[in-house]
């Protein structure tokens, strides 16, 4: 089945697909238990960033993947729809990221095995690890997009 899919922006001060966000949150938490933030905390921050997101578009509009940012180019949020994993849409909103900032950074579980390899695959590098990061005193390590080969990660992520 080819399901057309569209990017879009919502801008700080809007919670265009909050509702639709934080349902994908859910679903990953309860799949993989990653993504355990309260809804208060999760919404209030969406609110806050820049979103980056794809739509699938047809009968009705799904989202299928998104980056939640900070103006300083922190990913707060990136989750994408088990559905589309794989086809590239975590890569490109990455991408998409790292185009807008100069300078991209998160967090991540350290026992999030599929996180950390997937930041480690698109050239991110573990500047340091945090105990008790997360609020059920889980760790985390804060990464940092490498310096070197931005732009041509960039180029290689959306094809070019």
């Amino acid at each position: 089945m080819s399901v057309n899919v569209d990017s879009r922006t919502v801008r700080p001060g809007h919670d265009t697909y909050v509702t639709e966000a934080w349902e994908l949150k859910e679903r990953i938490r309860r799949e993989e238990g990653v993504l355990q933030q309260r809804k208060g905390f999760f919404t209030d921050a969406y609110r806050r960033s820049t979103i980056y997101c794809f739509i699938a578009e047809g009968s009705s509009e799904t989202l299928i993947g998104f980056a939640a940012t900070r103006r300083d180019g922190y990913i707060l949020f990136l989750a994408v729809s088990p559905d589309f994993r794989g086809d590239g849409f975590g890569k490109r909103l990455v991408a998409t990221v790292a185009e807008n900032y100069s300078g991209v950074t998160c967090h991540a579980r350290t026992t999030n095995e599929s996180a950390l390899a997937f930041y480690k695959h698109l050239g991110f590098e573990i500047d340091r690890r945090v105990s008790s990061y997360y609020e059920d005193g889980g760790d985390a390590y804060y990464l940092r997009l490498g310096d070197n080969g931005i732009t041509s990660k960039i180029s290689r992520f959306m094809g070019f």
